[in-house]
């Protein structure tokens, strides 16, 4: 190893922003058995797929209309 680096030509990692962060929480078995079915059409995991619409949702700003009945 060096005793010391040049960064002075270093970049910015453009994925900063897309870092993601573990988290638990907790969802139907049907929602997760429906991202699991879409999963297996897409050929893309489950998990990124509910991140991706929740990330869609959030872009969008989309607002919750609820209903309840």
């Amino acid at each position: 190893m060096k005793a010391e680096y040049d960064f002075s030509k270093a970049k910015k990692n453009p994925y900063a922003k897309k870092l993601k962060k573990q988290i638990t929480i907790n969802i139907d078995l049907d929602t997760i058995d429906y991202f699991k079915s879409q999963s297996d059409i897409s050929g893309i995991p489950y998990q990124t797929l509910i991140n991706l619409y929740l990330s869609d949702c959030a872009t969008n700003k989309k607002q919750l209309q609820l209903s309840w009945q």
